[in-house]
């Protein structure tokens, strides 16, 4: 298994996960968090604002579902045809043990 990180805009949040939906990937959670990239923040006259909303996905998957999601990820979350600063990040890392609360089961 893995996990998939996608930080994204938030107002691109329904669409990203409307396109997960449609792709058959409906397990999603979704974190409001802050933050900054390589751009520092945000100039606005003389203010700088240096924790801008995002969104955070989470995907606990099977290791051969990386390349779909990250696909459909990106295209739903691009802004534009080329994309622009701040539209995210994905992280990909390997998950080496999952345990259902409910029932106290480790799953593969």
């Amino acid at each position: 298994m893995i996990l998939i990180r996608a930080i994204i805009r938030p107002d691109k949040k329904d669409e990203v996960l409307a396109a997960l939906s449609e792709a058959g990937f409906n397990a999603v959670t979704v974190v409001d968090v802050v933050g900054r990239g390589k751009q520092k923040g945000i100039k606005i006259g003389g203010v700088v604002y240096d924790e801008i909303p995002k969104s955070l996905l989470l995907m606990a998957v099977r290791a051969e579902y990386k390349q779909e999601i990250v696909k459909v990820i990106m295209e739903a979350a691009k802004t534009g045809e080329k994309g622009a600063y701040g539209d995210g990040k994905i992280f990909v890392s390997p998950v080496s043990e999952v345990y259902t609360v409910s029932s106290g089961m480790k799953e593969l």
